[in-house]
């Protein structure tokens, strides 16, 4: 029975994707950014979208990738629930941290704890993904997993769904976002699509490398198999002063990173907190010399993924 004095409200937090050479199979959650959504029971059936911030984004359901994931969802429950989605966003459309991720994972979650929790995080996973087919015309959950499951997750395998949960190392996160929008359509749209078997080796190692490294909490391997030789030579040249914001938080210390997801966000990896901030520095340094409008986060990885902040009843 719906109660519609029942509201629930959560945080869905910012991702970082492709976790440089894990195109569309590895992904973090951060601690900041993150989208605040509130959820409750109404009387008429389906899904009403109320922003509460100044996007002016769609509030059709259909059009909307969190009303998508949510429209999803409800078609494996039983007819008549309503649900009204109120949403403030926080993570910027087309910054690279997984906007869209926020919202539709945020939906699917907040809407499952109105639900008694009747799906697991599978399930939430794959009706989230619809999300990302609407904003990117792919299924990907490289952002989604994370967000819902928090920490890194690699994505074995999409169709069926297998993802791992990875317990990584205390990691510092940097991340500078020029002020330019790269929609994830397009950064795919450049992508080639027949690549070189060394190319392709070198990948698999690299990616390999990435996940021995957080499982064995070695810093050195995961620096050293923070490379990328398919995708981002090609999504670089999308991000202006992408190379020189590389080399100056290397030369800071970061442990390595590149492209949050599509772009045009970049972050880096750090041991400690100083270190994070000092790339923070050599970002914005580079960023100013180019006259180049940006944001900056210091943060670390999110180990929880979307946080219930408080359920009430009136």
């Amino acid at each position: 029975m719906m109660d519609l004095n029942k509201i629930v409200r959560v945080h869905a937090p910012a991702t970082v994707a492709n976790m440089v050479c894990g195109f569309d199979v590895l992904g973090f959650a951060v601690a900041a950014p993150y989208d605040e959504m509130q959820a409750r029971f109404i009387s008429t059936p389906g899904v009403t979208i109320v922003n509460a911030d100044h996007y002016n984004l769609p509030t059709n359901p259909a059009q909307n990738v969190a009303g998508a994931a949510l429209l999803a969802m409800l078609e494996e429950c039983e007819p008549g629930i309503g649900i009204e989605l109120t949403i403030k966003k926080n993570i910027k459309p087309g910054s690279g941290v997984g906007s869209s991720a926020a919202s539709a994972a945020g939906a699917v979650v907040v809407a499952n704890i109105l639900l008694d929790h009747r799906f697991d995080k599978v399930d939430l996973v794959r009706f989230a993904m619809n999300g990302e087919k609407l904003a990117s015309g792919v299924k990907h959950a490289d952002n989604i997993a994370p967000c819902i499951y928090g920490g890194v997750t690699l994505i074995r395998s999409i169709f069926p769904l297998d993802i791992i949960a990875l317990t990584p190392p205390d990691l510092y996160v940097t991340i500078v976002h020029p002020q330019i929008e790269v929609r994830t359509s397009d950064a795919r749209s450049i992508l080639k699509q027949q690549i070189y078997l060394k190319d392709a080796i070198k990948q698999f190692g690299n990616v390999a490398g990435l996940v021995a490294g957080l499982l064995q909490k070695d810093y050195a391997l995961i620096g050293r198999s923070l490379e990328d030789v398919l995708v981002e030579p090609v999504r670089s040249i999308l991000i202006p002063g992408f190379d020189a914001i590389k080399s100056e938080s290397l030369a800071a210390g970061a442990l390595g990173g590149g492209i949050s997801g599509s772009g045009p966000s970049i972050f880096m990896l750090s041991e400690s907190e100083s270190t994070a901030l000092a790339v923070e520095k050599a970002m914005k340094k580079v960023c100013e010399n180019l006259a180049l409008s940006h944001h900056t986060y210091v943060t670390n990885i999110n180990n929880t993924g979307i946080k219930e902040v408080d359920s009430l009843s009136f």
